[in-house]
C-alpha cells in the first residue's frame, strides 16, 4: 500500500519548499529569497516523528491567464491537490491574510481534499497575530510553524496524524543486485532540448512544466513510472526529469548556478543518463561536456536525437553527430545514439531498451575465471613494454565491484605502465568479455616490499 500524500500549497514565498525540505530531512527542493523559485512539482518520502508520508512541493498558487508560465504552473498544484489525501495551507505570519490566501481558500474548500492551514514564519509574538488573523479563512484552527527553525512539530503532526494514520504494509528493501528492481534514469542536456516534453510523452500525461520559454524546468523531479515494454512486461522505472545545463560561463543567475548542481546531483545518483540534443541544432560542444561528465561519474550513457520528427538532412546529421561523438568521447567508444520524437513518442521504447541493456551491463559481475583468463590471453599477446630495460610483470586481475565494473591489477613497476597500455586492457576487456560501451574502472597496485624499511 502507497503511503498517504500530503501536498504543500500556499501562494509564492511562503516557505512551501523550506518545509518540503524539512520533512524529507534533505535539502531537495531549491530555495531562494525571490518568490516562483519552485515550477514543477517535487515529491519526497516525508518524515514527521513516526509518521511516514508522500509529500509534494508545489508552485506557488497565482491567479494568471492559464496559457502564461505561471498559469502553467497553478494547473500542476491543482492536479497534486486532486491527488493528495491531505492539502496543508501554508501562509506567512509575518504579511498576514491577503486577497490571494482568501482566493486560495475558496478554491480548497471547493476541492475533495481534506485541509490543515499552517502559519509559517511563526517566530515570536508577531506570530500569534497572523495565526489568530487566520482563522478567517474559515479552514478550522492555523498551527503556528517555523519551517527554517523546526518549531511547531508537534502541532503539525497531530493535525496531520488523522489524515495519515493507517495500516502500513511493509515494502521490501530495494535490492541493488535484482533485476527488477527500478532503473534509475536521468535525463539531461542544454536547456529546451525538450526534456520535460519527453518526460509527459513516457508518463502519459502533463506531469512536467513545458513551453517555448528555455530553463523552464529548474528542479530535478523524480518520478515513479512503469514502462509496458514490448515484451508485455511491466518494468520499474525512476524518471529523472532534469534543469538544462549551459555553458558555465553563460551562467550568471544564482538560482541558474543552483539548477545545474542539482542536475549534477541527478547524474551522481542515476544509473543511466540520456543526454538529449535538439536535432534542429545538432551537436555542440556543451553536450560532448556533459557527456564528458556523465563518464567520468562512471554512469552509463545513452545519446537521443530529438525533434527528429522536424529534422532536416536526416541522415546525414545522423552520421555527422555519430562520428563527433567518436572523436569527442575518445575514452569510451560505441555509446549508443538513438532517434527520438518527443512529441510522437516515436523511438521511446527503443531508447528504454538500450537504457536496461545498458544498466545490466553496468551491473555485470565477470566470474573469476573468465576474467584471468581473458588476463593471461591479452598480456600474452601483447606483453607490457620494459621502460629502461626493466619488465612489467602483471600477475592477476580481480573485479572488485559492480556499477560501473570496476578492477585491480596487481604487478610490479605498474606505477611505470603507460597510460597506453591501460587503455589496450580496458578495450580489449570491454570486446572479449561483452561488457558494452559503459564505464570502467582499472586501477594498478603493487604488492607490498616487506624491505622497504
Amino acid at each position: 500500500m502507497p503511503h498517504p500524500t500530503v501536498a504543500i500549497v500556499g501562494r509564492p514565498n511562503v516557505g512551501k519548499s523550506t518545509l518540503f525540505n524539512r520533512l524529507v530531512g534533505k535539502r531537495l527542493a531549491l530555495v531562494d529569497d525571490r518568490p516562483g523559485v519552485t515550477r514543477d512539482r517535487r515529491e519526497g518520502d516525508g518524515k514527521l516523528l513516526d509518521l511516514e508520508f508522500r509529500v509534494i512541493d508545489t508552485a506557488g498558487f497565482e491567479d494568471e491567464d492559464p496559457a502564461s508560465l505561471p498559469g502553467r504552473m497553478r494547473q500542476q498544484t491543482e492536479a497534486a491537490v486532486r491527488e493528495a489525501d491531505v492539502a496543508l495551507f501554508l501562509i506567512d505570519a509575518r504579511e498576514g491574510v491577503t486577497p490571494l490566501d482568501e482566493e486560495i481558500a475558496n478554491w480548497l474548500r471547493a476541492e475533495d481534499a481534506p485541509v490543515v492551514i499552517a502559519v509559517n514564519k511563526a517566530e515570536g509574538r508577531q506570530g500569534e497575530t497572523g495565526r489568530l488573523e487566520a482563522f478567517s479563512l474559515g479552514l478550522g484552527e492555523p498551527i503556528a510553524i517555523s519551517a527554517e527553525h523546526g518549531e511547531g512539530v508537534v502541532d503539525l503532526f497531530e493535525s496531520l496524524r488523522p489524515f495519515i494514520e493507517r495500516e502500513e504494509v511493509e515494502e521490501p528493501e530495494e535490492d541493488e543486485e535484482s533485476p527488477d528492481r527500478p532503473l534509475h534514469i536521468a535525463i539531461v542536456g542544454r536547456p529546451n532540448a525538450g526534456k520535460s516534453t519527453l518526460v509527459n510523452k513516457m508518463l502519459g500525461e502533463e506531469r512536467m512544466i513545458t513551453g517555448p520559454e528555455a530553463g523552464i524546468t529548474r528542479d530535478s523531479i523524480a518520478l515513479d513510472w512503469e514502462w509496458p515494454s514490448p515484451d508485455g512486461t511491466l518494468k520499474k522505472v525512476r524518471l529523472v526529469d532534469t534543469a538544462g545545463l549551459r555553458k558555465r560561463a553563460k551562467v550568471e543567475d544564482k538560482l541558474e548556478r543552483l539548477s545545474a548542481m542539482d542536475t549534477r546531483r541527478s547524474i551522481d545518483m542515476a544509473e543511466v543518463v540520456v543526454l538529449l540534443l535538439d536535432a534542429t541544432r545538432g551537436l555542440e560542444a556543451q553536450d560532448l561536456r556533459i557527456a564528458d561528465q556523465v563518464i567520468e561519474e562512471g554512469r552509463a550513457l545513452v545519446i537521443a536525437l530529438n525533434k527528429w520528427d522536424v529534422a532536416e538532412h536526416a541522415s546525414s546529421l545522423f552520421n555527422g553527430v555519430k562520428a563527433a561523438l567518436e572523436e569527442g568521447l575518445s575514452q569510451l567508444k560505441g555509446v549508443p545514439v538513438l532517434t527520438v520524437s518527443a512529441i510522437t513518442g516515436k523511438g521511446i521504447d527503443q531508447l528504454l531498451g538500450a537504457a536496461f541493456e545498458l544498466r545490466a551491463s553496468w551491473s555485470r559481475r565477470v566470474t573469476t575465471g573468465e576474467l584471468n583468463r581473458w588476463f593471461e590471453r591479452a598480456v600474452e599477446q601483447n606483453p607490457p613494454p620494459a621502460p629502461g630495460g626493466k619488465r612489467i610483470k602483471l600477475r592477476y586481475i580481480t573485479q572488485v565491484k559492480t556499477r560501473p565494473p570496476s578492477f585491480v591489477v596487481f604487478g610490479t613497476r605498474v606505477d611505470q605502465l603507460p597510460e597506453s597500455y591501460r587503455r589496450y586492457l580496458l578495450n580489449s576487456m570491454r570486446r572479449d568479455l561483452e561488457l558494452g560501451p559503459v564505464p570502467l574502472r582499472m586501477t594498478m597496485r603493487a604488492p607490498k616490499n616487506p624491505f622497504d624499511r
